[in-house]
């Protein structure tokens, strides 16, 4: 979708009892009570206008800085300027660990430790429990297993899943603010927003298949946005199909989603995945407004 940028900030309520590092603050639809999880869990939330925030000790809206502080990467001035700057990605998985949430970082070989990362990721109530480095062809690939410090769980709350995979792309603009014009969360957070927006009808791409006995795949591209995720799952569980794991992936611009869904432990049959598919591509397609302008 041309990137479109929720017209009123909403506060998000984190099952945590640590504050963010930076401020966050998701734009999402407001009005809006969400029942279900990116996991295996379920569990209802609900998103509220900015000034009336949920029960989180802090949220606040995370904003890249203008400094040149580098997280275990190369400085700035290092990469030259004719340096072709790399397409991030950040990955959330919720298929590869039974017992943990899988998140990989790419960004070219730009990246170091990430020590602030799992410092910020820590501060969300959140356990680093491993982490490895992997390279190849496409750059340094950062992987780390996350779990709920307050149950030692993986995460399967989707407000918090947002609020890792934003925590994440804050600091990896304030980090390395070349990668701003490469994000979509650019246009928020970053310093310099992207040259182009996405195209939404262009951008936009979904598609259900059956996924063994028991539930299908839902497979979703569409332009990037803060709060898409939460709105995902939202629109799912909305017509009673039950989100059961997945991997959501940002690259860029774009997010990518695949989810594995089911209604009542059985695979969608095809007229459920039409209403399915219509509810996804009218919620991704439509504008967005401010409630007042009418």
């Amino acid at each position: 979708m041309a990137v479109a940028m929720a017209s009123c900030s909403l506060g998000v309520n984190l099952n945590s009892n640590c504050s963010l590092k930076k401020p966050l603050a998701i734009p999402l639809q407001t009005g809006a009570t969400v029942e279900g999880s990116f996991g295996f869990g379920s569990k209802s939330f609900f998103i509220v206008q900015k000034g009336r925030l949920l029960s989180s000790s802090t949220s606040t809206t995370p904003r890249a800085s203008s400094a040149t502080a580098v997280e275990g990467g190369k400085p700035d001035g290092i990469q030259s300027e004719t340096d072709k700057i790399p397409i991030p990605k950040v990955i959330i998985d919720q298929d590869s660990d039974p017992n943990a949430t899988v998140v990989e970082i790419t960004f070219g070989d730009r990246l170091g430790a990430l020590l602030d990362t799992m410092r910020a990721l820590r501060n969300l109530g959140l356990n680093v429990v491993k982490a490895n480095v992997h390279l190849d062809s496409s750059g340094k690939h950062n992987k780390f297993a996350i779990t709920r410090a307050d149950t030692g769980r993986k995460v399967e709350d989707p407000e918090l899943l947002e609020a890792i995979r934003l925590t994440i792309i804050n600091n990896l603009i304030e980090y390395h603010p070349e990668s701003s014009s490469q994000l979509a969360m650019g246009a928020a957070f970053g310093i310099v927003p992207p040259p182009e927006q996405v195209d939404v009808d262009v951008a936009t791409h979904i598609s259900i298949s059956d996924d063994g006995p028991n539930r299908s795949l839902l497979y979703v591209e569409s332009a990037d946005r803060p709060g898409l995720l939460v709105d995902l799952v939202k629109t799912v569980t909305d017509i009673d199909v039950a989100v059961e794991s997945g991997e959501f992936d940002t690259e860029g611009l774009l997010a990518k989603a695949k989810f594995h869904v089911s209604y009542r432990g059985k695979p969608l049959i095809k007229p459920l995945q039409q209403v399915l598919a219509n509810s996804l591509r009218y919620y991704l397609r439509r504008p967005m407004t401010e409630e007042g302008s009418f």
